[in-house]
């Protein structure tokens, strides 16, 4: 019988393949790219057209994936059992980058093992601890920015960011140290799609740019290892995160060095990304710049995470999260077969009018109402048990920074019109970095 190709390999016979939801009929060379570079207008398209279900395909080996953009439809597939959905697989582009340990690569029992190791570092009580070294890295950062000029917000905020993770994850204080990693955590994170067919195509690991990319990887790995070898024997007194994951479990140098490249990747360019979007949005409007300064006056971390909030709401960073299906299930009104992608569309979800009233506005009030967004309406960390493991960690970090930054300067905005956004690798990053004014308080 003729066949459909699936991920890895794996076929879907025509007669199951018309069980699916409806879609584009595009070549999948043509769908891929309109997924890559305009998913945000590409998917409300396919959304209006064929309904809160749809179909696309994508290279690589025509992968069939379903769109969900119901939260009801959303909620299934977060709550279904890890050993259904499987997230990691869908990762294994990244597995030369993150390597084979990452907590975004595993599925399933390894997925839960490492993730259960990982948590002390990130509750509450962890997070509170991290939140004045954050707060001192954003004040000293704030009082360097340029006053009464533009500047791009967004290379501000990622320089920033970068900082938090060598300091505060990573617990590097060593001046020498840290001088070596800057320049190679910065190549490190600017890792582009076409670096990430390294891990479809093993053979151009051999090659440049690809080779020159794992050298500099190479060079930061030697650096961490060195690092966590000196840690080992010395936590007295420390309070980063790789020191509270060193003092709470039982793990090998290599799987440490895994976790910390993926809080890299993972936490760096979509809290950068983030916090320039919510600056963006407080200085285009003066009522929403002074309930923030009221907010950071007052020590009202509800309100200036409100405001976060609603900026990662209008800017999604991460348009959808992807599942792959281990065995055949009933979603949304369709059997799915095994091996199809199932994708949640965050970025759907939170500009629907039907969840978010008047959705196209900055609103952050509409998280401090007596009456706030429905539960799994507002999904910018994923969800269920594959919810990002920094979360919290990201929400405290932006606080502290919208904190520092609240209380030192007004903010204006060069270009009062709202700025687009382009595609970065997987996240969506304003097209002109956020250009701000600030001048003094």
């Amino acid at each position: 019988m003729a066949s459909t190709p699936l991920l890895g390999g794996r076929t879907l016979d025509r007669q199951t393949a018309r069980t699916l939801p409806p879609g584009p009929r595009l070549p999948t060379l043509a769908q891929t790219v309109l997924f890559a570079s305009h998913r945000r207008t590409f998917f409300p398209r396919m959304r209006a057209k064929y309904g809160d279900v749809f179909t696309i395909r994508l290279v690589p080996s025509s992968r069939v994936c379903v769109v969900l953009s119901r939260p009801d439809h959303i909620r299934e597939v977060f709550g279904s059992p890890p050993s259904v959905m499987h997230a990691g697989e869908g990762n294994t582009v990244l597995k030369p980058i993150m390597g084979a340990h990452s907590l975004l690569l595993l599925d399933d029992e390894d997925h839960v093992r490492m993730r259960r190791q990982l948590m002390p570092a990130f509750s509450g009580q962890a997070l509170r601890g991290y939140a004045g070294m954050v707060h001192e890295l954003a004040r000293a950062d704030v009082a360097t920015w340029p006053t009464g000029k533009p500047f791009k917000v967004h290379q501000r905020m990622r320089n920033l960011t970068l900082e938090i993770i060598l300091q505060v994850i990573f617990g590097v204080t060593d001046r020498d140290r840290l001088n070596q990693l800057r320049p190679l955590l910065d190549k490190i994170v600017s890792v582009s799609p076409v670096i990430m067919l390294g891990g479809f195509y093993p053979a151009l690991l051999r090659v440049r740019p690809w080779r020159t990319y794992l050298t500099v990887q190479q060079q930061v790995d030697k650096i961490l290892y060195e690092e966590i070898a000196e840690r080992r024997g010395n936590l007295a007194g420390r309070n980063d995160v790789l020191s509270r994951l060193l003092a709470a479990g039982t793990w090998s140098d290599v799987e440490l060095r895994d976790q910390l490249v993926t809080l890299l990747l993972a936490g760096h360019e979509t809290t950068a990304t983030a916090l320039a979007w919510t600056f963006h949005e407080l200085a285009r409007s003066r009522e929403d710049l002074e309930f923030g300064q009221r907010a950071a006056d007052s020590g009202a971390d509800d309100e200036l995470e409100a405001i976060l909030k609603e900026a990662m709401r209008l800017h999604p960073v991460v348009y959808q999260v992807g599942r792959r299906l281990t065995e055949t299930v009933d979603i949304a009104g369709y059997r799915l077969p095994r091996g199809t992608t199932i994708m949640a569309a965050v970025g759907l979800v939170h500009r629907d009018g039907e969840h978010f009233p008047m959705p196209q506005e900055f609103r952050p009030q509409r998280f401090l109402d007596d009456d706030p967004p429905a539960p799994g309406t507002w999904m910018p960390f994923g969800g269920g048990a594959r919810r990002c493991i920094g979360a919290g960690f990201s929400l405290m970090e932006g606080t502290e920074i919208l904190r520092a930054a609240l209380a030192t300067y007004n903010f204006t905005a060069p270009h009062p019109k709202p700025e687009p956004a382009q595609p970065k690798n997987v996240t969506l990053v304003p097209s002109r970095g956020a250009e701000i004014q600030v001048t003094p308080r």
